[in-house]
């Protein structure tokens, strides 16, 4: 059983069945003895002598009469048959006691009779021969929480019933919040950093509600740290625009006020400074994807035309490796989104493939449906791959490999991560796989249009 609920459940619904069979078994046990009076060894050597000589010397009348004096005080029913199975005093007999005392075989009156001692005996004349008998029926004192006259299957019915309400309620009390827990944490893992279990008031002080409150204040605290980092690198980010666009225009004054001996070093700033401003953009971008301020719009896109525009443009950065950029579309897909957001997330890999792929190699990029109504983007190339226990960081911001990823080839390890999270808003998923004969296979799995809601961000 892996279901705490069911475990707890079960375990204190058979707790319960095993004090109520513990309270049954005490109670037979110490239960009174019968009256030595109403002993069978008693009725045999009084009472049924004395009711034979009664019927034979006074009549049936007189012997009913006596019969009802001896059984009435002791709770009893006690009938006189003759040797033909016939009820002598002419009184009602149950069809149970006649064929009883014709075949001498114990009458069941219910299942508890099956664990207690026989409710109903027949005792025989063996002193005179003559055939005749009493069969007597006891009170129903043993059959436990059912009374004399009650069936005992319901007294056992009611507690079976109680035990299991009782079970069901406590089980549901001590799981209900470890159930919120569990979801509060699947909503966490997934993003959702305003996720919280919560608990009531009525709950008080319990462990279960000390861990519920203590992962509130966790996930508090872990949303405010994320909001800060994103806040501080949003932040950071706008502050370098000012100083790049002044470095820019200072940059433009120097080439028209110097000669062509320093145009080299003016080359380099530019570089450098065009690669320091498209990091802001990347690290804004990421920063914007992140707070999910925003969520993507909701358009119709063709995926199959927009995945074979990308690859149209890379492939003109791809010529100057002499690399070439194919793209398949085996089963067009349509999915909802923003497209340019989409765009940029297959961009982002088709990119990083031209970068690493061999010299001359062929850069596949592949459309097609995958199971459970998803659409599935492949971007293959023939680079030297990536070990596999990074495969997974490589969708981490600024992770950098040292063996493939550096400064000259590799960027600055924002491209996948921007990737990853337009996908992840969309929906989708994006993994890495190396290829058995070398080289990296980058698939992103979208829904497609059908049936397919974006998540809502406050």
């Amino acid at each position: 059983m892996k279901s705490l609920f069911l475990r707890i459940f079960v375990s204190f619904g058979l707790a319960h069945a095993l004090f109520l069979v513990l309270a049954i078994l005490v109670t037979y046990a110490g239960r009174p003895a019968r009256d030595s009076s109403a002993s069978p060894e008693f009725l045999r050597s009084t009472v049924l002598p004395e009711a034979i000589e009664v019927f034979k010397t006074r009549g049936p009348k007189d012997a009913a009469e006596y019969l009802d004096n001896v059984a009435t005080p002791r709770h009893l029913r006690i009938f006189l048959f003759d040797a033909d199975g016939n009820e002598v005093t002419g009184r009602p007999v149950p069809p149970w006691a006649a064929q009883m005392f014709r075949t001498g075989a114990p009458h069941i009156h219910n299942w508890m009779d099956r664990f207690m001692p026989p409710r109903s005996i027949k005792i025989a004349d063996q002193a005179s021969g003559g055939g005749m008998g009493l069969l007597v029926q006891y009170p129903g004192e043993n059959r436990v929480l059912g009374g004399p006259h009650g069936p005992p299957g319901l007294g056992l019915a009611i507690a079976v019933l109680s035990s299991g309400l009782v079970s069901f309620l406590l089980a549901y009390y001590l799981t209900k919040p470890i159930v919120r827990l569990r979801s509060a944490t699947h909503r966490l893992s997934a993003g959702d950093l305003t996720a919280r279990a919560g608990i009531g008031s009525n709950r008080g002080g319990d462990e279960i509600a000390e861990l519920v409150r203590d992962f509130d204040t966790m996930a508090g605290r872990l949303e405010s740290l994320v909001n800060a980092q994103s806040r501080l690198l949003k932040d950071i980010s706008h502050e370098l625009r000012s100083p790049l666009a002044r470095l820019s225009v200072a940059l433009g004054l120097i080439r028209q006020r110097t000669g062509p001996e320093v145009q080299t070093s003016l080359d380099r700033i530019e570089l450098e400074s065009t690669r320091l401003n498209d990091l802001i953009g990347r690290l804004l971008t990421l920063s914007r994807l992140e707070g999910s301020a925003d969520a993507p719009a909701r358009v119709t896109v063709k995926l199959g035309d927009l995945v074979c525009e990308v690859a149209r443009d890379a492939e003109f950065e791809a010529q100057s490796r002499g690399c070439e950029v194919r793209c398949e579309v085996a089963e067009d897909s349509t999915v909802q989104g923003d497209p340019a957001l989409l765009r940029s997330a297959v961009e982002n890999v088709v990119r990083n493939a031209i970068r690493y792929t061999g010299d001359g190699s062929v850069v596949r990029v592949t459309v097609a449906r995958g199971a459970g109504d998803q659409a599935v983007i492949r971007v293959l190339d023939s680079g030297p791959g990536v070990p596999a226990s990074e495969l997974e960081n490589i969708f981490r911001p600024f992770h950098r490999l040292d063996d493939a990823r550096n400064r000259e080839t590799g960027g600055v390890g924002l491209g996948l991560s921007i990737t990853d999270r337009a996908i992840r808003l969309h929906g989708g998923t994006v993994t890495a796989s190396n290829l058995t004969d070398g080289g990296l296979a980058v698939e992103i799995r979208l829904p497609q249009a059908s049936g397919f809601a974006l998540p809502v961000h406050s």
